[in-house]
């Protein structure tokens, strides 16, 4: 598969789930494993912390392939149905104001190239996260774009391969894509910043018989 494949890809919707159960794990806590949590998308709920618990021990052994001084910068992690559905919307009424004209097909085929359809959203399975890199204080490093950054505002370089950006933001992409691939995840090559295991469009590209992650139930509120 050497073409980018969008999540409104018939082939994604097609994988079949295979549910597993594993729960939804908190990153706040000490389940987290001295992960760094980013609060730029935290929720009321807390959800954007969660992931599941297979997710999370594949991203800490991926946190140990990185050079000394090297963390990630976890942002988000599970998004609640409702969540996912209301930014998807949002983003493609800016395709349709953008694209006078267009198909309602074409239309939730650009609008995926940035947010994901609902019904096949990695984020809604707890097995996808959006994540960076940063130094042992927290400072971000150079990856050649913000974090959720469109592509409309970047000029295409939120793309994983795009061209243009500085060497150092490439290298610190590879750096990345090499801790996270050698631990099992996919990244969407439309964001360099997103990276998911055990949902269909993980399925789709590592050619599994099926996804391990069906939609989450959103985590029960903290008291």
């Amino acid at each position: 598969m050497t073409d980018i494949i969008t999540l409104s890809d018939p082939r994604v919707a097609g994988v079949a789930q295979d549910e597993c159960g594993e729960p939804l794990v908190d990153l706040r806590g000490s389940a987290g494993a001295g992960l760094r949590l980013d609060r730029r998308q935290a929720d009321d709920q807390g959800s954007y912390a969660h992931l599941r618990s297979g997710v999370l021990r594949r991203l800490v052994r991926a946190q140990r392939l990185l050079p000394a001084g090297v963390r990630f910068l976890v942002v988000e992690g599970y998004r609640p149905p409702e969540l996912q559905r209301r930014y998807f919307e949002q983003y493609a009424a800016t395709m349709r104001r953008a694209h006078s004209g267009a198909s309602d097909e074409r239309i939730r085929e650009l609008a995926s190239a940035y947010i994901s359809p609902p019904e096949v959203a990695p984020h809604v399975s707890g097995g996808a996260v959006d994540l960076t890199l940063c130094d042992r204080d927290g400072r971000e490093l150079p990856l050649g774009t913000e974090v959720n950054a469109t592509p409309e505002e970047s000029a295409g370089a939120c793309r994983t391969a795009a061209p243009g950006i500085t060497a150092e933001a490439r290298a610190n992409r590879s750096l990345m894509a090499r801790a996270l691939t050698s631990s099992g995840f996919v990244n969407y090559p439309t964001e360099w910043w997103h990276w998911s295991y055990g949902d269909r469009y993980w399925a789709l590209l590592a050619d599994a018989p099926a996804a391990r992650y069906g939609p989450a139930a959103p985590p029960r509120p903290t008291a």
